[in-house]
């Protein structure tokens, strides 16, 4: 499969996952909707920068996808779907809703490809390391042949079942990731108010039970009162909304995600959509001081 995997979609996570494809011998070429940050990425890495989804398509094995949202996804699957090889897999790396990628995978049945719902966990660092969390659906056959490409982008992969089911894991992590960064958020801003040394709080109970990846790489963003876009507040929002409607359908609705969509949608409104998730310390932190211009956030 060497030289046959295409990428699309060159945000965020999308660079460091195509440099380790490159890495690992595996990348004929890429295509970005942004014309020039392909072109950029191709003269670094030495590889095709496509004019089109179907050009790439037709001289790939694989197309790895990585891109904002459902109509997105299938926006590229129907582009790339009549340039397919037959057997040609298309690996959606997106977080969308299980039901877009069973829709993924019903359009691509029709040209002879397979689909693989295959989104991600680990952040910038895990895209940028190889070290992502990917979990997958779609057929057991279509997942171990696709096993050396995944491989080049993450440690932890499992398949978890078929179509849809890779999308749904990945939504009990975004869950997870909701309530982390609620409770992580509050107590840094308990801290600060107890006057405690928050560089070294962050040292120490990053070793104790309560840690996590959240609290060890983002705490320090809270206390430098800073937060470039690791995952950005607007992303979150949008897969916590595919959540939502998940939820829905079982007659459900979940008290952390409907708080953290409203939290969302307070920062939004101020100005700070396209921060990291770790900017919900800023309401946090307001609940104990109310300054005299804006009231603190709902709870």
């Amino acid at each position: 499969m060497a030289d046959s995997v295409g990428f699309i979609g060159l945000g965020a996570m999308g660079r460091g996952m195509a440099r380790n494809l490159h890495r690992a011998g595996l990348l004929y070429g890429i295509w970005n909707r942004t014309a020039d940050r392909a072109m950029v990425l191709a003269a670094e890495l030495g590889c095709v920068a496509a004019d089109t989804p179907a050009q790439l398509a037709q001289h790939c094995d694989v197309l790895v996808l990585c891109v904002s949202a459902d109509a997105d996804v299938l926006e590229v699957v129907d582009a790339v779907a009549p340039a397919l090889r037959p057997g040609a897999i298309v690996i959606d790396c997106s977080t969308v809703s299980a039901a877009t990628a069973r829709e993924a995978a019903r359009r691509l049945a029709a040209h002879s490809a397979e689909f693989l719902d295959a989104p991600v966990s680990g952040g910038v660092e895990g895209a940028r390391d190889g070290t992502l969390a990917i979990m997958v659906g779609g057929s057991e056959a279509a997942f171990e042949r696709a096993r050396p490409v995944l491989s080049a982008m993450g440690r932890a992969i499992t398949h978890f079942g078929p179509s849809g089911a890779g999308q749904a894991a990945k939504a009990t992590n975004q869950i997870m990731c909701a309530g982390i960064i609620q409770a992580v958020g509050e107590a840094m801003a308990f801290a600060k108010a107890e006057g405690l040394p928050l560089d070294a709080l962050i040292e120490t109970l990053g070793k104790g039970a309560g840690s996590s990846w959240y609290f060890v790489n983002r705490a320090p963003n809270m206390v430098r009162d800073a937060y470039p876009a690791g995952f950005r507040v607007r992303l979150h929002e949008k897969d916590l909304r595919i959540c939502r409607d998940m939820a829905a359908r079982h007659g459900v609705q979940l008290p952390v995600v409907e708080t953290t969509l409203r939290h969302y949608g307070e920062l939004v409104e101020r100005g700070h959509g396209d921060e990291d998730i770790s900017t919900i310390f800023r309401l946090k932190d307001a609940l104990f001081r109310k300054p005299p211009d804006e009231d603190p956030p709902s709870q």
